[in-house]
């Protein structure tokens, strides 16, 4: 029977060539340290589409928008400030200032994104 010799060559190997690659291996930099922080250089930029509004989620399907009861689409997606998709779950009971995009063949709420304060500042249009 043919047995893995992997043990054997591991050892057999020069040492000096392990040692590089975990000399390589620790002196780069983190993965995590090549990102720029949000709100230094990254600029959403938001469909024209798009109307400001508050969005108050209050189930997983239902939510209020500017005072009104409206349904979220099967695949509606809530962005973070940080641009990543929020769970609707997850939020429940809150309430956002947002921009947001209407489906036109429903009218179903399709995508959100929550707002920073320097975004909210900016002016869009809101809905009538």
């Amino acid at each position: 029977m043919q047995r893995c010799d992997f043990p054997r060559r591991l050892r057999a190997a020069r040492p000096g060539a392990w040692s590089l690659v975990l000399a390589a291996a620790l002196c780069a930099p983190p993965l995590w340290a090549q990102q720029v922080p949000f709100g230094l250089g990254n600029v959403r930029n938001f469909p024209e589409a798009a109307l400001r509004g508050k969005l108050a989620v209050l189930s997983t399907v239902d939510a209020e928008l500017n005072g009104r009861a409206i349904r979220m689409a099967p695949g509606m997606r809530l962005f973070s400030p940080q641009n990543s998709l929020v769970m609707l779950h997850t939020v429940i009971g809150q309430s956002f200032k947002v921009n947001y995009v209407i489906e036109p063949s429903t009218g179903m709420l399709l995508t959100a994104w929550i707002l920073t304060e320097a975004e909210a500042a900016q002016p869009r249009p809101a809905a009538k």
